[in-house]
């Protein structure tokens, strides 16, 4: 099968493998993973903390002696990493729908009533009941922060969907990746 990126830019010139991760910002770490681990059901793979002086960090990211928490939540094939940082004081930006930037992020689900019921009786707030398209269903909510999430339902396998890796199932578990805590 040909690669497509290798169809439009010649040969080696595109590593790109997909999504990794999406960052979410929070601003109280512990219910960040009470939600996106204990109610949305997210693996953590990984957590770890820095403050100070860090080279390594600070050309990375940009921000001089940042000091923040930070967990990689694990879901079928794709990772949320969950930050809360101290220094700088972060600005709530708070994205809506329509904003430029990275407005939400969706989780595609089996049931959509059934995951919106539970999700509502979990703290989270929708803009209604579960909107149906026919091949697909979909809504979108906001996390205990304000951070907006849709939850979508494909029910046509010719649609674009990720691999069925259902939670807490694909290869690369936490136990084969040395967890950190």
């Amino acid at each position: 099968m040909l690669n497509l990126l290798t169809y439009y830019f010649g040969e080696a010139q595109i590593v790109i493998v997909g999504i990794h991760h999406v960052a979410v910002g929070v601003p109280d770490f512990e219910a960040g993973l009470a939600f996106y681990r204990d109610v949305l059901g997210f693996e953590q793979v990984e957590r770890t903390h820095f403050s100070g002086p860090n080279p390594a960090v600070e050309s990375a990211i940009g921000i001089t002696a940042p000091s923040a928490q930070m967990a990689m939540l694990r879901g079928g094939n794709a990772y949320i990493e969950l930050w809360q940082y101290e220094q700088p004081e972060p600005a709530d930006l708070t994205a809506n729908p329509n904003d430029y930037g990275y407005p939400h992020l969706a989780l595609q689900v089996t049931d959509i009533d059934k995951e919106h019921a539970r999700l509502t009786e979990a703290g989270m707030s929708f803009v209604g009941p579960p909107v149906d398209f026919g091949d697909s269903a979909a809504v979108y909510g906001r996390d205990p922060f304000g951070n907006v999430i849709e939850i979508y339902e494909i029910r046509d396998p010719a649609r674009a969907q990720i691999a069925n890796t259902p939670l807490g199932t694909a290869a690369g578990t936490a136990q084969s990746q040395g967890a950190r805590s």
